[in-house]
């Protein structure tokens, strides 16, 4: 560790490291990571780590991707940055497009920001906005699902019921109201996953039928809440909820950032709702948030898809009726430029078909490893995302495991007792063997 220690060193008394305890590093010692190479990690002792969580959920098709990187040296020889109020340009244009062809045009108008939570910040704001342009201002309240994460941001904060993220932060927030989970695990015996969802919607329908007057949207994560554990529900909940807020007039929101760009089998979890962008008829949201993934890992990028009629609700000659949002780095060429490329590879390489074999050997593999594990429960998977439970764990399981998954040359960071796998689209048989593998040793090693 000697040329990593200088490194090191700095980073601790220079960094301040994001959702981190910082003491903790006294004894859980930072990774110093030198370069990527597909879906691998290779740290300053050359040790390789299979990333089996994308980099926190962003990287699609592998660290240092030559398509992308040659889409990104390209951009960067003729346009690197300009804003995007009162200009424009080809890299933003062909991506809103793309985008908007990919739900059939249902959500053609894109507005883009840099990350996840100022998506979510956006869609609220443009939502409520709306109704007040529509003359209905008391329609300033929003609904989300207990358990629900949307970011850190406070206007954002106020949609998420993660407790640890949200009350530090509670006298700066208005929070908003909460309806009961879909949460698959919560079928009682006899039950299905579908059952478990009209209850919920049951749930939601009380709620809006007490509160519509009142709420402008209505936010999800669709089939994942990823924060909260990897909590997954079935489709049948998606669909009825558009139908009340259809019914209620309320926005429906999908928070798309973690759970898009392929990562639920569908490039839009929400086609698993509605039918792919090429079927006929409605039922999609009124809003798409994206990021994470959408620039294939590469750079800040996140947007928000809204429909024509609330497009329809800003248009007008007052400044004061136009939506009021801006980022200095706004639909940055170079980042529109990566997502580009890598809206390409979805289309030249079949990701969305070749995901559904990776998906399968995965849930083959971790079905073999760890489905008559005693202390493991609850595995589930959507796509590409797979995840179960560790019963009756210990404090500090997370950590001692995810040190212990390192050792084993993998990286996987659970959340809580939950142990999930969310790796980039380009991992092989054997590496998929890797990671369950090295997850399996990292278990092991955490329960003794």
């Amino acid at each position: 560790m000697s040329d990593a220690l200088p490194l090191l060193a700095r980073s601790q008394a220079a960094v301040w490291h994001p959702c981190t305890q910082m003491k903790q590093h006294e004894t859980l010692p930072l990774v110093a990571i030198e370069r990527g190479e597909g879906p691998w990690l290779i740290d300053a002792d050359g040790r390789r780590l299979l990333d089996g969580i994308s980099s926190w959920w962003v990287n699609l098709f592998g660290h240092c991707n030559p398509r992308i990187n040659l889409a990104l040296r390209r951009q960067m020889e003729t346009l690197e940055h300009v804003m995007l109020a009162g200009f424009t340009h080809e890299p933003v244009v062909e991506l809103s497009e793309r985008l908007a062809a990919l739900t059939g045009h249902r959500l053609g108008h894109a507005f883009y920001a840099s990350d996840g939570a100022s998506a979510t910040e956006i869609a609220l704001k443009m939502s409520m906005h709306s109704w007040r342009n529509r003359g209905r201002p008391q329609k300033n309240r929003f609904l989300c699902l207990a358990g629900s994460y949307h970011g850190e941001t406070v206007g954002a904060l106020a949609v998420t019921d993660v407790p640890i993220f949200r009350d530090a932060y509670a006298p700066l927030i208005r929070t908003a109201m909460t309806v009961p989970c879909p949460d698959a695990r919560q079928a009682a015996e006899g039950e299905t996953a579908v059952d478990v969802a009209r209850r919920a919607a049951n749930a939601l329908e009380a709620c809006l039928a007490k509160h519509h007057a009142e709420i402008a949207a209505f936010i999800v994560e669709p089939l994942v809440q990823g924060a909260a554990g990897m909590i997954m529900y079935d489709p049948e909940y998606l669909r009825l909820a558009r139908a009340l807020c259809d019914r209620y007039e309320v926005h429906l929101i999908a928070d798309e950032i973690a759970v898009g760009c392929g990562r639920t089998g569908s490039f839009f979890a929400w086609e698993q709702v509605a039918g792919p962008a090429t079927q006929s008829g409605g039922g999609w949201p009124d809003f798409i948030c994206l990021s994470k993934g959408i620039s294939g890992g590469y750079l800040p990028l996140s947007l928000v898809l809204s429909s024509q009629e609330i497009y329809d609700c800003f248009y007008a000659d007052s400044s004061a009726r136009a939506f009021l949002h801006s980022h200095s780095y706004t639909g940055n060429p170079l980042a529109c430029a990566a997502a580009l490329a890598a809206l390409d590879i979805f289309v030249e390489d079949k990701v969305i078909d070749g995901n559904r074999a990776r998906a399968a050997l995965l849930g083959q593999l971790t079905q073999a490893q760890f489905g008559a594990h005693p202390r493991v429960e609850h595995l589930r998977q959507r796509g590409m995302i797979l995840a179960f439970d560790v019963r009756d764990a210990s404090p500090g399981l997370a950590n001692r495991f995810f040190s212990a998954a390192l050792d084993h040359g993998v990286l996987l960071r659970p959340i809580g007792s939950t142990v999930y796998f969310m790796p980039p689209y380009v991992v092989t048989p054997e590496e998929l063997n890797h990671l369950v593998r090295g997850a399996a040793a990292a278990l092991d090693r955490a329960l003794a």
